[in-house]
């Protein structure tokens, strides 16, 4: 039956919207104040959710309509009421958001709720995706309860400490405690989105059993599988601490993978060397220490430009991207700075090689491998 509507636009408690990039994130909080606002009862009839996946702007119009439908009938049986549009896709900026007949439908929706709905009623709207330009964003920032939940940007030169973050609450949640190069090369395997960090610690979890709460890298690489943005950062990883000898395997494992030895030249080892050349350059000759972060990224960015303009920028030409060189630090210890120069050399000669000859890239990244391996201060002390 139909209720009367009361007059209030503003924030009443009876509107909420949880909207972001990280669908995983957005499901689970989303289904969370769903029970929360229910009282975890839901008969079928007291309360209703309506899926937001439209076709086309047809669709999407049908939608909101049955949204404001719903949104001005109230229970059967009486009652409080909640009334949850989950999973809205045409919100954002793509061809059906665009449509006049998907605006028409919104503006429709955003009227009834400007209102203000009737006494018990409580709406919950879920979306991924959303166009911040639009009015009916600036509407839902005034008049809802705004959670949003976005992916973590990995352009950012912080992204994995971001992650690192997220990755650790969602650990304690299951009392389980990272060692640290475990917890770095879990950060590179499971990536950004939330919804796959925590599919990824679950199937931790019940690897280690009750009684072994400690991850390992060993668990890590046992448990969650090998991407190859993972595969990249693997290969960069044993060349910097000196596992030549797992260097090699995971060239050799990504050639019979039939990638491109080119390909893992310039997306590995190339960024691997030039970091470590940098890193020692940085700490010799800048004299700049590299025992914290925080240290280390403002002395960098507070350089002359003349001094800076050889490292690497971040995209968005705000500074000096820091954290790969950062990270490189320790592994340059192991080499002097002569050593890096040839080093340098050497893997350009081996690019050339893959490039312009026809010898065996096998054996090209094999021979590379031994000559970084030789020009370590440690290799050759012993």
């Amino acid at each position: 039956m139909a209720a009367k509507a009361k007059a209030n636009p503003k924030k009443s408690g009876n509107f909420f919207a949880l909207v972001g990039s990280d669908e995983g994130e957005v499901r689970e909080k989303s289904l969370q104040l769903f029970n929360q606002l229910t009282g975890g009862v839901d008969d079928g009839f007291t309360h209703e959710t309506i899926d937001g996946i439209a076709d086309n702007s047809d669709s999407a119009y049908e939608i909101c309509s049955s949204t404001v439908q719903s949104l001005l009938t109230m229970p059967m049986f009486g009652g409080d009421k909640v009334v949850w549009l989950r999973n809205v896709n045409f919100l954002s900026d793509s061809v059906t958001g665009r449509s006049q007949r998907t605006e028409a439908g919104v503006e429709k929706l955003r009227e009834t709720l400007e209102k203000g709905l009737p006494d018990g009623v409580k709406f919950l709207l879920t979306a991924q995706g959303i166009d911040k330009r639009r009015g009916f964003w600036k509407f839902i920032e005034k008049s809802a309860t705004v959670q949003v939940f976005d992916k973590i940007d990995t352009n950012r030169d912080d992204w994995m400490d971001q992650v690192a973050r997220l990755v650790g609450r969602k650990a304690d949640e299951l009392g389980l405690e990272f060692e640290h190069d475990a917890l770095e090369l879990f950060v590179l395997l499971a990536g950004e989105a939330s919804q796959q960090i925590g599919n990824e610690l679950e199937k931790l979890d019940l690897y280690l059993g009750p009684d072994r709460r400690l991850v390992t890298e060993d668990d890590v690489r046992t448990m969650v599988p090998l991407s190859r943005a993972a595969v990249v950062f693997e290969i960069g990883k044993s060349i910097q601490s000196g596992d030549t000898a797992r260097a090699i395997s995971l060239i050799d494992q990504q050639l019979e993978a039939d990638e491109s030895a080119i390909g893992i030249m310039r997306a590995s080892i190339i960024p691997t060397i030039r970091n470590l050349f940098m890193a020692k350059l940085i700490v010799d000759k800048l004299k700049i220490s590299a025992g914290n972060y925080g240290a280390f990224a403002g002395a960098l960015n507070r350089l002359p430009e003349s001094d800076r303009a050889w490292l690497p920028q971040k995209k968005d030409g705000s500074g000096v991207n820091v954290f790969p060189v950062f990270l490189a630090v320790h592994g340059a210890a192991n080499f002097d700075l002569a050593g890096l120069q040839s080093v340098l050399e050497s893997t350009l000669r081996a690019d050339q090689s893959l490039v312009t000859t026809g010898l065996d890239h096998r054996l090209i990244l094999h021979r590379l491998m031994a000559e970084i391996a030789a020009a370590r201060v440690v290799r050759r002390r012993r």
